[in-house]
């Protein structure tokens, strides 16, 4: 069982995935916040690699993304930074990219080195499952989860096919659209999440909109882990961290009292 996987292990205990962005406010910033959120009760950590086009987010990651670009934050110091926050966490992290940059890395050179950083899985939102195969057999030969993605609007083909696919959890945007906090989450996300639990036996964790312990009591109800991004990178630019610290604790507290 992967590392990964091995968070889902308990059906009570619901998973809180947190993304930072690599490099945002600062690369310092990541390897401080990282651990942090490790110690907050965060189970998993989403890395986000900064590209210059990212077509999943909304304007608070893409705003994160372009400034660390602007640093000369690349995928090459996000690997570094990974192997540095490895030292000191155990918790499983997971590189978000999108594809560009992974095929110009070259596949397996890029895999080899998430290997080699301690990185766990994958989410690169603009590859359809159709096209993955290079990068699947190069995930699966180093033991690293590929994790696709599913908006209320896929087709139950497409379903059919992340359900087979995936390794770690399924990725359920809980919107059609691009990432962001939200006021509310959409009414129909209960019988989305059902659709896709009628189909597998993968945890499904849901993210894209979440940003108060309300919304993340609610996915718990429904779904084994909830993702937090876009809420949390607004936080990263106050300094101290409290508020980013209240807030991490509040969605544990609100996921480990679902019932």
């Amino acid at each position: 069982m992967s590392q990964l996987a091995s968070v889902f292990t308990t059906p009570e205990h619901k998973a809180l995935i947190a993304y930072v962005t690599v490099g945002y406010p600062s690369i310092e910033a990541t390897l401080e916040v990282v651990p942090l959120l490790a110690s907050l009760g965060c189970d998993v950590v989403e890395l986000g690699i900064p590209f210059s086009d990212p077509l999943a987010d909304g304007v608070t990651i893409q705003e994160a993304s372009y400034r660390a670009l602007r640093q000369g934050v690349s995928p090459l110091s996000c690997l570094d930074t990974a192997a540095r926050l490895r030292e000191k966490i155990s918790i499983p992290l997971i590189f978000m990219t999108y594809y560009n940059p992974v095929f110009s890395f070259g596949i397996d050179n890029f895999c080899q080195a998430c290997l080699n950083s301690g990185i766990d899985g994958l989410i690169i939102p603009d590859l359809p499952p159709e096209e993955s195969n290079e990068l699947e057999t190069s995930t699966q030969q180093r033991q690293l989860d590929l994790i696709y993605l599913l908006a209320p609007n896929s087709p139950e083909e497409r379903i059919r096919v992340v359900a087979q696919k995936s390794r770690g959890f399924i990725y359920l945007v809980s919107l059609t659209g691009t990432t962001g906090a939200r006021e509310r989450l959409p009414p129909d996300l209960e019988s989305f999440v059902a659709r896709v639990r009628q189909k597998t036996s993968q945890p499904l964790c849901v993210g894209f909109g979440i940003s108060t312990p309300e919304q993340a009591q609610r996915v718990a109800k429904i779904a084994d882990g909830t993702i937090v991004g876009s809420r949390l990178i607004q936080l990263l630019d106050e300094r101290p961290l409290n508020k980013l610290a209240e807030f991490i604790k509040s969605l544990r507290k609100a996921l480990d009292n679902h019932h």
